[in-house]
């Protein structure tokens, strides 16, 4: 051990115990670590500096600027070289700052190159792995390198912390106020009152299982168990997404309800064609055209974007959850007609087997399996490719469950990303 590691160590083995003996086993030797140097230095590791090369003082004053200057308790991810830390305890208002471990293997070494002791003693800090809590805490800073660097025990945080940061950016395609959106809402509101309410569904399947269906890859593992179950006199009700309702229908499965959000879905992803018993439930975005060729029932429903309030209030309809993806309403849905218990098929949330979705090829919904840049776990906690909308997805879905601690919620397939709150089906799951 370095000199600088026992002395870090004796702080964090006096004030954090259980904490210091899992430091001790985290294995250093696996990071390629570099001294960069600039008008000042950093460290490198696996090719991402932590933090500035030219004046990590001044990095840290602007990081911690951007954290509100009254706050009593902050939240720091990641530790860097301990700048940002070092740079907060000097407000004199502060009560608490907690620093969350984003990779354990990193802070070890720092610990062995660095003395943290100054910030490590202050008796305002509370030192802790990210993914000890199962949520990210307000207000706070993720130091972006570690963002990057952040280990698989600490992934689930790491992705909340990002969908987080791009909140505002990805909202802002749903302006309300967006030409495009004003029209397609206006030519919604012709059709909304002959249609029905979502909220006549509620409530009408209570205590009973619900399979809801995605388009994720791993679905194709599911058809012919599907098939055999939709046949079945007692059965599950069968929801689906849009995307998946044409792979459904290729290998003989009509399911009771189609779930529908997206201005883009067309004819192509919604053959009208046999929909006499399928039920239709969408938002007033989907394009009027496929609504009205549609032969089954239809319901109408809202979400809590900004962009329904106009038609909230002059047309009242049931509300389901949006947290970006169709998969949100489509089990929204399904807890709110009362199921007990829901089993997800094709809720993948990143790319198995090297395909993007189940029925469809490379692109034809949107995103490129070259494309992917980034991983979540999967099933067996190990990397598998996904894209970033798709964590952030995978992340409200979790919220979601967490909140409904009254179902029970299957996952059937352990080659897609791993969804905390769920089990694996006994029976199904793949």
């Amino acid at each position: 051990m370095s000199e600088f590691f026992e002395r870090n160590a004796q702080v964090i083995q006096r004030r954090w115990p259980a904490l210091y003996a899992r430091l001790l086993i985290e294995d250093t030797n696996a990071l390629q670590a570099d001294l960069v140097e600039g008008l000042g230095s950093t460290l490198s590791i696996n090719g991402i500096q932590l933090t500035s090369r030219h004046d990590r003082t001044r990095e840290a004053r602007l990081q911690a600027d951007s954290l509100p200057a009254d706050s009593q308790v902050l939240h720091v991810y990641g530790t860097g070289l301990g700048d940002l830390p070092m740079d907060l305890l000097q407000r004199t208002g502060l009560e608490r700052l907690y620093v969350h471990i984003l990779n354990g293997a990193v802070f070890s070494l720092v610990l062995q190159l660095i003395d943290q002791q100054p910030w490590l003693s202050d008796p305002r800090v509370e030192l802790l792995f990210a993914g000890d809590l199962p949520e990210i805490q307000l207000p706070y800073f993720a130091l972006p390198s570690e963002l990057v660097l952040a280990d698989d025990f600490n992934a689930k945080i790491r992705d909340r912390l990002i969908s987080e940061t791009h909140l505002t950016f990805n909202n802002r395609e749903f302006a309300p106020q967006a030409p495009e959106i004003v029209e397609r809402l206006q030519a919604s509101l012709k059709r909304l009152p002959t249609d029905g309410d979502v909220a006549e569904l509620f409530g009408t399947w209570q205590g009973q299982d619900v399979f809801v269906i995605a388009t994720g890859p791993s679905l194709e593992l599911h058809f012919e168990a599907l098939q055999a179950l939709r046949n079945q006199a007692k059965r599950p009700l069968f929801i689906c997404v849009d995307t998946a309702y044409r792979p459904l229908l290729n290998h003989g499965i009509h399911p009771d309800i189609v779930v529908s959000i997206d201005q883009r879905i067309s004819a192509r992803h919604l053959p009208p064609e046999g929909t006499s018993d399928i039920r239709l439930v969408y938002m007033p975005m989907v394009d009027p055209q496929v609504v009205e060729a549609w032969q089954g029932k239809r319901y109408a429903a809202y979400s809590a974007s900004p962009m329904y309030q106009s038609l909230r209030h002059q047309l009242p309809r049931g509300q389901l959850h949006h947290g970006g993806s169709v998969i949100h309403p489509a089990v929204d849905l399904a807890v709110k007609i009362g199921a007990a218990h829901i089993t997800l098929f094709g809720a993948d949330f990143a790319f198995p087997g090297d395909k993007t979705h189940a029925g469809w090829g490379d692109g034809d919904l949107g995103p490129q399996l070259g494309a992917a840049r980034h991983w979540v776990l999967d099933g067996h906690g190990q990397r598998i490719k996904t894209q970033l909308n798709f964590r952030s997805y995978l992340c409200e879905l979790e919220r979601y469950i967490a909140d409904h601690p009254g179902v029970h919620f299957y996952n059937s397939s352990r080659a897609g990303a791993m969804i905390a709150g769920t089990s694996f089906h006994p029976e199904l799951a793949v």
